[in-house]
Order: structure tokens, then C-alpha cells, then sequence
């Protein structure tokens, strides 16, 4: 099994540390489980600890049980998107939990295997599911989807100001036959966009991919479902650490935890009213990012952001 250096490792660990060690049976949900790095680490470090492995892809389940297998009854993996969570965590008998990662985005699995049509730099089919079991893939909405929608699934989930020119062009080469590979639609995109624009920034259809498998996976839904299921989902004292790869779901993170942590006691009230002060405390300021070393170790984390909030009340 393909063997893939978990981000921000160490500081996951040292950020959910305090919540797992105040408790005496302590269980934390892992809900991005892919091939399990994180909850290795966690499984190894606290031996009293149970952790609950939630991911859509049954791949990505089969590979970490594997590997995790050595934890027996500590380890519970459940196929499910991460919006389920709280059903997820009633499945074995829990109401709350101690902590809560997220490690968002496509997973580096996903993108190693080029048949799953992540990446643009394999040709490949246009699927782009992370559940491949159920759900319409790129290659559906691309081939069915209207121009308005089109559209708007660039503008919104990619930010791609040239999106008309390129939907124009999806449509006129889709009416000479269907689009199904990842190769094709990233030299259209490159053809469609001018060439001054095409010299900086990168690959010209990172914004086209990363728009379609936010679609596809309806990412940034189930990530608004989510977050406030996960903070609603913690004991006092408990943590959630979400560690997120591009601005779209770092926004969501960072609005739902500032809603969080705010007073709603009005300001100009000399003293806190019990029953309106903040159930949540930011632990991380703001948001971090990789450190030097970090990069050097993982290229991948690159764009990685990370924020934690811990349950301060019930």
C-alpha cells in the first residue's frame, strides 16, 4: 500500500491532545479518514483512545483498515459522507465525543490514482467521484449540463473568470461527440483561455477540475452541514481541528467558528448574560499555515489551513 505523509501530523496531534487526555474514555472522529494516517498517530499515542473513521470512499476504507487492523475494537471505520457525523458517532453507542478532524479536499490517493479522474495531468475518464458507488460524475454534468449551470459551477466552485469562454466551448465540441477525458477538457480550457493569462498561475484547468469534483462531491453543502453538526457533536472540552485546502471551504470553517465564539450578549451591556456568552473558544487565532519545514517534508501542504475551536460550555 502506497504510503502518503500526513499534514500538519504532529500539530493535529498536539491540538487534539488536551481534549483526549482530559478524558477518561476518550473518543475522537476522525471524519476525513482516508488512508489513516492521522488516526495511526492518534491510535498509537493514546492507548485508551477509540477513534471513528468516516469517509465516502470505500477504497480509501478498505486500505486503513488494513492498516489499522493492529487497534482491533479501537478502531470503527462507517461509510458515509461527513455531514452524517452525528449518525455516525450514535452508530456505536456515543453521544458526544472528545474531538473531531477534518482533513478536507481530495485526498492524495484520489489524486495517485489517475483512473479516478482527479487529476489533469492523466488522461483519463472525467469521473471525479469520491464515492464511485453512487452520484453523477464530471463527465455527466459536463455533457448534460446547461450553460447557465455550467456556468455557474466555474464562477462559484472555481472562481474561473473566463468561465463563458470556456463552457462556449464545452458546448460546441459536446455537439460533435461526448467529452470523457480529463486530457481533453484540460487542453480545451487551455485553448480557451488567452494566452497572456495562460503564462501565470499555473496549470490553466486547476480552476475547471477543482470546480467539477466540488460539484460532483457537493463539497461545500456537505461542509455547511457538517460544521455545525461536528460543534454541536462535542462534550465540553472537546476540540475540532479542520485542516482545509482552498479559500471556498476556508471561508465556511472560519465564519461558522467566529458565529461560534462571539458573545450574543449585547455590547453595550456592562456584564456577560450566563445563558447568551459563547459555547466555543477559538484555539487557534486566525488561521495557520505550514511551516518551512513542513513544506520541505510534505510539498503537498502547500496550501493547507488550519484552525481549531474548542467546546467551553454546554
Amino acid at each position: 500500500m502506497a504510503q502518503h505523509v500526513s499534514v500538519l501530523l504532529d500539530r493535529c496531534i498536539e491540538l487534539l491532545s488536551p481534549a483526549i487526555e482530559r478524558s477518561k474514555n476518550p473518543v475522537v472522529v476522525d471524519a476525513t479518514l482516508g488512508l489513516g494516517g492521522h488516526t495511526e498517530a492518534l491510535l498509537n499515542k493514546f492507548p485508551k483512545l477509540i477513534v471513528i473513521g468516516i469517509d465516502r470512499d470505500k477504497d480509501a476504507i478498505a486500505l486503513a483498515t488494513s492498516r489499522l487492523e493492529m487497534f482491533g475494537e479501537r478502531f470503527k471505520s462507517v461509510h458515509a459522507v461527513y455531514d452524517q457525523i452525528q449518525a455516525c458517532i450514535e452508530k456505536f453507542g456515543f453521544s458526544k465525543v472528545d474531538g473531531i478532524l477534518f482533513d478536507l479536499g481530495v485526498s492524495s490517493m484520489q489524486l495517485d490514482e489517475s483512473e479516478r479522474g482527479f487529476s489533469y495531468s492523466n488522461d483519463a475518464p472525467l469521473d471525479m467521484r469520491m464515492d464511485r458507488s453512487q452520484g453523477r460524475t464530471a463527465g455527466d454534468i459536463i455533457n448534460s449540463g446547461d450553460r447557465e449551470e455550467l456556468i455557474m459551477i466555474l464562477r462559484k466552485y472555481g472562481e474561473e473568470r473566463f468561465a463563458p469562454r470556456i463552457v462556449d466551448a464545452i458546448i460546441r465540441r459536446r455537439e460533435i461527440s461526448t467529452m470523457d477525458s480529463t486530457a481533453e477538457l484540460a487542453e480545451l480550457v487551455k485553448e480557451s483561455i488567452p494566452a497572456a493569462t495562460r503564462r501565470t498561475g499555473g496549470n490553466p484547468a486547476k480552476r475547471t477540475f477543482q470546480a467539477l469534483r466540488i460539484a460532483v462531491n457537493d463539497e461545500l453543502g456537505a461542509l455547511t452541514r457538517a460544521i455545525p453538526a461536528s460543534l454541536d457533536s462535542l462534550v465540553v472540552g472537546g476540540r475540532l481541528v479542520v485542516m482545509s485546502f482552498q479559500s471556498l471551504e476556508d471561508r465556511i470553517v472560519k465564519e461558522f467558528f467566529i458565529a461560534a465564539s462571539e458573545s450574543k450578549t449585547p455590547r453595550e451591556l456592562p456584564v456577560e448574560i450566563p445563558e447568551l456568552a459563547a459555547k466555543f473558544m477559538l484555539v487557534v487565532r486566525g488561521k495557520e499555515t505550514p511551516s518551512d519545514a513542513e513544506l520541505v517534508q510534505n510539498p503537498r501542504s502547500a496550501s493547507v489551513r488550519l484552525r481549531a475551536i474548542e467546546r467551553v460550555a454546554a
